[in-house]
């Protein structure tokens, strides 16, 4: 699986798991500490590689393990 594809399969499993914990993507953001939500959404529609430390927020932020947000089983 090329960089793209995996940002992109990260950006998707963000967004339903933001959705389903019933946030916008400015609630998330603020949560974490980001000045906007916009930031989510490059990194929800997999336009950007964003920092391990954004990563770890978000999974306390929806309470979330890494598997959740990525199948490393499609990494091959």
């Amino acid at each position: 699986m090329e960089k793209k594809e995996i940002l992109k399969e990260f950006g998707r499993n963000l967004k339903a798991e933001r959705n389903r914990a019933g946030l916008s993507q400015e609630q998330l953001a603020e949560k974490i500490g980001l000045s906007y939500g916009q930031v989510i959404g490059t990194i929800e529609r997999g336009e950007t590689n964003t920092s391990l430390s954004v990563i770890v927020s978000i999974m306390d932020a929806l309470d979330l393990d890494f598997e959740k947000l990525f199948d490393r089983k499609l990494i091959k």
